[in-house]
C-alpha cells in the first residue's frame, strides 16, 4: 500500500509546478530502487504508465477496463506449500513493480472501498489513503493541506 501512494505522489505540485519523480532517469532509478524494483529504463516506462492510469481511475476520468493493457500477459498462480496456499506472479521483469502496485490498487478498492481518493485541497495533487474509522479525512496532510484549507477558509468568513 505504501508503494502504491508513493507511486500516486510521485507527481506533486511544488510551488505550483509539477515535480515528477520519475521523470529523471536517474531519480526514477532511485525511486524504483528503493521500492524493490531494478530502475531500468523500461521498469519506469510501466511505472509512469501505470501511476497515470491510476490517478484517472482514482479521481474518476477513466474506468479501471484502462488497466488492461498494463495487465496484458500477467498471471498469479497458486502454489502449496508446507505452509500453505501462496501465490506466485508471472509478469514481465519489467512490469513486476507496476504490476504489484495495481494488484494494491485492487486489493484496497475490494477491501477499503473509497478510501483511496486525492487531497480535498484544489492546490495539490497528491492522494491519501483514508484508514480512519469514520471515513472522514480530507486531506494528504493535515499539517500542511488540512491547516491551509481551514486558514482559508477563516479567512474567506472574518473578511
Amino acid at each position: 500500500m505504501d508503494t502504491l501512494l508513493d507511486l500516486l505522489n510521485s507527481r506533486p505540485l511544488v510551488d505550483g509546478r509539477e515535480a515528477d519523480a520519475l521523470a529523471d532517469p536517474a531519480d526514477g532509478r532511485r525511486w524504483a530502487r528503493e521500492h524493490g524494483g531494478d530502475g531500468s529504463l523500461a521498469e519506469l516506462a510501466s511505472l509512469r504508465e501505470a501511476r497515470d492510469v491510476l490517478r484517472d481511475i482514482v479521481t474518476g476520468a477513466r474506468p479501471p477496463e484502462a488497466l488492461e493493457p498494463l495487465l496484458d500477459g500477467v498471471q498469479r498462480i497458486p502454489e502449496v506449500a508446507a505452509e500453505g496456499l501462496r501465490w506466485t506472479l508471472r509478469t514481465p521483469p519489467h512490469a513486476r513493480l507496476a504490476v504489484e502496485v495495481i494488484l494494491a490498487w485492487a486489493d484496497i478498492e475490494e477491501r477499503m472501498p473509497g478510501r483511496l481518493r486525492p487531497c480535498a485541497n484544489s492546490a495539490c495533487r497528491l492522494f491519501l489513503l483514508d484508514r480512519s474509522r469514520a471515513n472522514r479525512a480530507r486531506w494528504c496532510s493535515m499539517a500542511v493541506c488540512g491547516n491551509r484549507e481551514k486558514a482559508r477558509r477563516h479567512y474567506e468568513r472574518t473578511h
